[in-house]
């Protein structure tokens, strides 16, 4: 297992910051779009896409596992990072998937339902470092192996 490497100094004081960001941007947002049948209808599309993505490229066992299809055995260019959450599925590689990074993956899966279709572009606004990414944040860094235990 590889050594999850310390985050810089100030990085939570940066990380509250960033979630606090965004739940301003949020009241922005019209509440139809936020936790409604809207969004759901967005998620089940992200669901689909993940089933479809999941379906044609996973070599590995599909599981379900505290709520999310797991599809393993991804082709290591068909997924970002260790993985990716899409809807309700989380697309791997060969990695380990341990039940910490399953608590961390389904905070995705209920960021997706609760903004359906604006998760994409919501999350890529956020950019990719996750310690100033609030959707990685809200997740849990620790749990989704961005900065060691007790940091």
């Amino acid at each position: 297992m590889t050594r999850i490497p310390a985050p810089p100094a100030g990085w939570r004081t940066e990380a509250e910051r960033r979630v606090q960001r965004g739940r301003r941007i949020d009241r922005f947002i019209p509440a139809v779009l936020l936790d409604s049948p809207v969004s759901f209808i967005g998620y089940l599309y992200g669901c689909a896409v993940g089933w479809t993505w999941g379906g044609l490229w996973s070599t590995g066992r599909v599981q379900k596992r505290q709520g999310l299809w797991v599809f393993r055995g991804m082709p290591s260019w068909a997924f970002g990072r260790g993985g990716v959450c899409v809807g309700n599925c989380y697309l791997t590689g060969e990695a380990d998937v341990t039940d910490r990074v399953l608590v961390h993956e389904a905070v995705h899966a209920r960021q997706w339902r609760r903004y359906g279709l604006l998760m994409p572009l919501l999350y890529s606004l956020d950019g990719r470092n996750p310690l100033r990414n609030r959707f990685e944040i809200e997740a849990g860094l620790e749990d989704g192996n961005y900065v060691p235990r007790g940091s």
